[in-house]
């Protein structure tokens, strides 16, 4: 007996994710029932491209709005019975590597933060969160590092000064993260400091001469 593949709707699925070359969120594939639910639940627009429309969320939103509205527009279309592929980038509510995955949004806030910063003190704010002396990126880093030269240590049975050579880079690079640290809250404190304006030159021909004067 000869099994014939059933008929699929392939136009019903529909791919939300995120592209990695613009950092746009899109949506591909649909029906105009699914488009609807993709503007109306998620915020998508439509926007032309080589083999047709598709759509996309808004340019220059923060990476947790756009997996608010992604993940909002996903579970509207299940709910309506399509079926959907949801980026794990862009679903709220994976847990799996749910604190490594944090962290990695994190910093790709941070630095979509710094990308949009239209004043010196944005870019202060971000440097802060990269280097502030007890929560900052780089000191948590460095902590990592000095617990990881510690225990390697203790596990080579190695004295202190004795250990085997990158073993003992450890350390060092633990005090460059310190010194790289310090440089960037310098320039934290810099970009933090109010913008002056700057100054005119006087326009040609107003100031006067010591000719002029002497007349």
């Amino acid at each position: 007996m000869n099994q014939t593949e059933p008929d699929f709707w392939v136009l019903e699925y529909v791919t939300i994710t995120k592209d990695p070359r613009t950092g746009l969120v899109v949506a591909i594939g649909g029906t105009e029932r699914a488009a609807d639910i993709l503007q109306r639940t998620g915020g998508f627009v439509t926007a032309p491209g080589p083999r047709g429309d598709y759509h996309r969320l808004p340019h220059g939103l923060p990476l947790a709005e756009q997996r608010l509205k992604a993940t909002g527009a996903s579970h509207a279309l299940l709910a309506a019975g399509h079926s959907v592929h949801l980026d794990p980038v862009l679903n709220m509510l994976a847990t799996p590597d749910g604190d490594r995955d944090a962290a990695l949004r994190y910093l790709t806030q941070l630095a979509e933060r710094v990308s949009a910063a239209e004043t010196s003190s944005k870019v202060a704010e971000v440097l802060t969160e990269v280097a502030a002396p007890v929560h900052g990126l780089l000191p948590l880093t460095r902590e990592v590092i000095v617990r990881a030269w510690i225990a390697s240590s203790d596990l080579q049975g190695a004295t202190p000064g004795e250990e085997p050579e990158p073993v003992a880079r450890l350390g060092s690079t633990a005090n460059s993260l310190s010194e790289a640290a310090r440089v960037i809250l310098h320039a934290r404190n810099h970009a933090a400091r109010p913008t002056q304006p700057p100054t005119t030159a006087p326009a040609p021909g107003r100031a006067s001469s010591p000719v002029s004067r002497r007349r």
